[in-house]
């Protein structure tokens, strides 16, 4: 299928959007445009052959709304026979994505290892649906949740998963998704870093308190030679790699036009020393993921085998996706692709500690560890926080999320809410409009849930 451009439309207009598409674009128009295409092409593919869905529809509703007016310039083609897309920028700029079974979709670009071999997941069982709440405040909140209101921006809220003191207490699902669909995490995957690396902490291949270790940090007198594990893992690093959403920032540069990204984030100079600031960039994850991979080894076939064997199959995590570039590495800031169900079921092992079936997979205290804020700024190890001293954190706790909670969270509003004084975990899932895709509708819907008695 693809998105037709209109035939009126000149190369001037074109400019014109590629210049909208982030800031001193007009330096590099064609890096902004293959950014565009990248994203489409990769997001595309993803959508249709991993989460099952419809070419035309997950445009409109997951990936036109990050490209802004650029949106109608792009035109795609998905080739369901070779389970392949491909995306062009206003006729100029094309860039495709194909699909490997069990490994989702990675861009098609120089440079790319062989892919790896085709494998099958457990896919997750048909399961009941949509249990509703009993809970009058519960339900109400549930209906605000996911009913668009006339003036108000998108909610597009496609799933609900509620869980209890261990029991599932409400569910809810769009048209078109249910408990078996596969769900884009986006930055919720920095979190499943979080939990990886956890693991090998406790394993005791690794320590937070590491230096880095990266190889083109090595040469004598580097300063960045000094940035830990917990530096990246908290954001702290020093790293000049800003993470602004623009075409031709950092981030979407080595998200959507490299085929090695750890290596593209490995070359950033140092800005300022590390841990003394915070900057939230996903450049960081990226080279967690490369050291990740350097210890478990095997490329991503040994990767995704150990994530499988030590984190998903231990939580009954059927049917996950993990997603990796052309070097073989996970790209565990944005790329997890898994259900409802499986995403509370993540949630419940940071709510238990870090143990699942009387099986410790993360270290004892990691999960404090984990959820302290940084540098008072309201993240923490891979989580949001809501211990911190900025005025969101303290907006989150007025309005009814109690201050020991934290929550992964990724754009459009993908979130895994964690609230361990209320045994709570909560799910939500979306393609919400900024700015603040719904979080109030969420807010709303845990204070309901912390209150209620049963379902």
């Amino acid at each position: 299928m693809e998105l037709r451009i209109s035939a009126r439309t000149s190369k001037v207009a074109a400019l014109l959007v590629i210049l909208a598409l982030g800031g001193a674009v007009w330096q590099r128009p064609d890096r902004a445009a293959r950014g565009a295409a990248g994203l489409t092409a990769h997001n595309l593919c993803s959508a249709v052959f991993v989460a099952g869905g419809d070419g035309q529809s997950m445009f409109e509703q997951s990936i036109a709304p990050l490209l802004g007016p650029a949106a109608r310039f792009m035109a795609f083609r998905v080739d369901n026979t070779h389970r392949r897309v491909e995306a062009t920028f206003a006729r100029t700029v094309s860039v495709s994505a194909v699909y490997v079974p069990g490994f989702g979709c990675r861009l098609e670009q120089n440079g790319n290892q062989p892919a790896p071999h085709p494998i099958s997941i457990i896919a997750p069982a048909a399961e009941v649906l949509e249990i509703s709440p009993t809970d009058t405040g519960l339900a109400n909140a549930l209906t605000r949740l996911f009913d668009e209101r006339p003036g108000e921006p998108l909610k597009r809220v496609k799933a609900l998963v509620v869980v209890k003191d261990g029991r599932l207490v409400a569910e809810r699902y769009a048209a078109g998704f249910g408990p078996d669909t596969p769900l884009l995490s986006w930055s919720v995957a920095k979190s499943f870093t979080n939990a990886l690396l956890g693991v090998l902490v406790q394993e005791g291949r690794l320590s937070v308190t590491d230096p880095a270790g990266v190889p083109e940090w090595s040469r004598q007198g580097d300063p960045r030679a000094a940035v830990t594990i917990e530096h990246l893992l908290r954001m702290e690093s020093g790293l000049d790699a800003p993470e602004e959403g623009a075409a031709t920032d950092v981030v979407t540069r080595m998200l959507f036009t490299q085929s090695d990204m750890a290596a593209f984030a490995a070359q950033r100079a140092l800005k300022i020393p590390p841990g003394s600031e915070w900057e939230y960039t996903s450049a960081n994850t990226l080279i967690l993921n490369r050291i990740m991979a350097n210890i478990v080894g095997g490329g991503a076939e040994g990767m995704r085998a150990f994530a499988e064997r030590e984190l998903f199959a231990p939580l009954r995590m059927r049917g996950v996706t993990m997603e990796f570039d052309g070097a073989g590495t996970f790209i565990g800031s944005s790329y997890v692709f898994a259900t409802a169900r499986s995403y509370a079921r993540f949630g419940q092992l940071y709510l238990d500690d870090g143990v699942a079936a009387d099986r410790r997979l993360l270290p004892k205290g990691w999960v404090s560890w984990s959820r302290r804020s940084t540098l008072g700024v309201g993240y923490g190890a891979g989580f949001w926080t809501n211990d911190g001293t900025g005025k969101l954190a303290a907006h989150r706790v007025a309005e009814g999320f109690p201050r020991d909670g934290f929550f992964a969270s990724g754009n459009l509003g993908q979130r895994i809410y964690i609230v361990p004084s209320a045994r709570l975990v909560v799910a939500r899932f979306g393609y919400s409009a900024p700015p603040d895709f719904g979080i109030d509708d969420d807010i709303a819907l845990i204070a309901a849930a912390v209150a209620s008695h049963g379902t």
